[in-house]
């Protein structure tokens, strides 16, 4: 273990590793000096702590159960002395669960007994690997150290700025991305729809040591479900039809980065499984092949779904759930930091200008003040939205936001201010020809608007969704909910009087949500 000849190579990192069993012991630590590392060696607790006081490591790798205590002590002992080194814990007790306790209490990562060496080289590479640009980056960057953590790279920052607003519920979620990001525990970051979960995915991804590698999203809920463990895990030359040459999986793709499965809540229970054995086994089986893979990914998910309630009605395997979710993080709803509404108007303008090469108009205050009241349920997304219309409509020098909130069917703030609509004026309404369209104040040829309660803009009777496909379903399941109650929820007697089969029936029950009574399917079984 002498020190290389050339002084100008950099020193062999120095790793800890402790278990009681003597010959896994010396298994580990010969495996790592043929690596060229430096080893140190404890059988217990005590032992390992008395090398900690005396030095410092780029990694301490220690078993989950030892005889004076748990490895969980000596993790919990690095974290609140706030000490560099990266924690990797050797488990066979509880696997599972024990895994999981690890990465929560802040373990680099995991590895289960039986220890596959190829893999264990590679899980110590990244932490040493991870370890040392921690160090050098937090010296080169001291200024942003005590702003988002520790070791935040310079990608990272990028990443984060992404993330506009300074509010409170923001700043909060920049904070929890770049303290987390360091780890290779899971993710699972939970937001409505619009919020900007894949811009925390990737700022996660920029934060991490693996931010210079690959970033793989997928979106699990655009995937055939026949076609799923294929674009997963890949698949050998002839193991379907058209399948001409070997290809590679999402898995592979993301090798040495992230994997990012947005809206994991749509994935089929079938493959819920296969995806939960990939990430306890670090190892997949193309399609067509008898071989395993191993591959090395950090796992970020997403949702909007409510995935614990999901659990409880049978629709999201428990285990799974509790491998994705070891760290939450939870993207606030625009609502909630209105406050960050000026700088993100701006930033999306700013995108506007670039992508259509055009001079924006200003955004005045007065511009801006019916933005405060509105629901914006679509979030991010239906601000973009809105501010596109705008810019595409305004001729003058400022935004013409009237007008964008008139063809959106936003022009009511909340439902608080909001006039109900007298029967006189229901009847006017009514009276329209069907082809008849709402113009614009400016056009000169509106309809009299209905009283309002100071409101700058009269409501559409019939606005378009902003959502079609979640209007769709909502028509869907309210014609569905009628039929069924019509037939005392028996689904073959529903199937027949909506002229659909009962399993195109019983997978549009389980797809939009709708609850039916136990009584009802076992009187429909019998």
């Amino acid at each position: 273990m002498s020190s290389p000849s050339n002084h100008s190579l950099p020193a062999p990192a120095h790793i800890l590793v402790v278990d009681d069993e003597p010959d896994l012991r010396t298994l580990y630590e010969l495996t790592l000096l043929r690596e060229g590392y430096r080893v140190e060696a404890a059988g217990s607790l005590a032992e390992a702590r008395a090398c900690l006081d005396e030095r410092s490591f780029d990694a301490v790798i220690t078993d989950m159960r030892l005889p004076d205590g748990l490895g969980l002590d000596l993790l919990k002992q690095l974290r609140t002395r706030q000490r560099p080194e990266r924690c990797v814990v050797m488990t066979a007790y509880g696997s599972a669960e024990n895994a999981v306790e690890a990465l929560k209490a802040g373990a680099f990562d995991y590895l289960t007994k039986p220890v596959d060496l190829k893999q264990f080289r590679t899980v110590v590479a990244s932490a040493v690997q991870g370890s040392r640009e921690t160090l050098v980056i937090a010296a080169r960057e001291m200024p942003h150290a005590a702003e988002t953590g520790l070791g935040t790279p310079a990608i990272g920052l990028q990443a984060l700025d992404r993330l506009v607003g300074q509010s409170e519920a923001l700043q909060a979620v920049k904070q929890r991305v770049a303290k987390v990001a360091r780890g290779m525990a899971p993710v699972l970051v939970r937001g409505e729809s619009g919020t900007g979960k894949e811009l925390v995915a990737r700022a996660l991804h920029a934060c991490s040591q693996r931010g210079h590698g690959p970033l793989v999203a997928v979106n699990c809920g655009a995937i055939p479900e026949n076609l799923l463990e294929a674009e997963f895990f890949g698949a050998r030359k002839g193991s379907y039809t058209g399948a001409q040459q070997d290809r590679e999986g999402y898995f592979q793709a993301a090798s040495g980065g992230t994997l990012f499965l947005d809206e994991i809540g749509d994935l089929p229970l079938a493959m819920q499984s296969k995806l939960l054995r990939a990430i306890q086994e670090r190892s997949i089986r193309p399609l067509g092949s008898t071989q395993e893979v191993p591959v090395d990914v950090r796992i970020v998910s997403a949702t909007h779904k409510d995935l614990a309630a999901d659990v409880l009605a049978g629709r999201f395997r428990q285990d799974l759930y509790y491998r994705l979710n070891v760290i939450e993080v939870v993207v606030p709803p625009l609502r909630e930091r209105r406050e960050d509404l000026p700088l993100l108007c701006q930033a999306l303008l700013d995108r506007i200008a670039r992508e259509s090469g055009l001079a924006v108009p200003r955004l005045s205050e007065q511009a801006m003040a019916p933005l405060y009241a509105l629901p914006l349920a679509g979030n991010v997304r239906e601000l973009e939205n809105l501010l596109h219309r705008a810019v595409a409509l305004s001729e003058g020098d400022e935004l013409a936001m009237d007008q964008a909130l008139w063809l959106n069917g936003s022009a009511q703030p909340c439902e608080a201010e909001s006039p109900a609509i007298s029967p006189a004026a229901a009847q006017e309404s009514a009276a329209l020809p069907p082809n008849a369209e709402a113009l614009p104040p400016e056009s000169g040829n509106t309809p009299r608007p209905a009283p309002t309660t100071g409101c700058a803009t009269p409501e559409l009777p019939n606005p378009l969704p902003f959502d079609l496909q979640a209007y769709l379903d909502e028509q869907e399941r309210s014609i569905l909910m009628q039929a069924l109650e019509d037939n005392q929820f028996n689904r073959t007697a529903t199937a027949a009087r909506l002229g659909l089969s009962l399993r195109q029936i019983r997978y549009r029950i389980e797809r939009l949500n709708i609850p039916i009574p136990q009584d009802s399917e076992s009187h429909e079984a019998n």
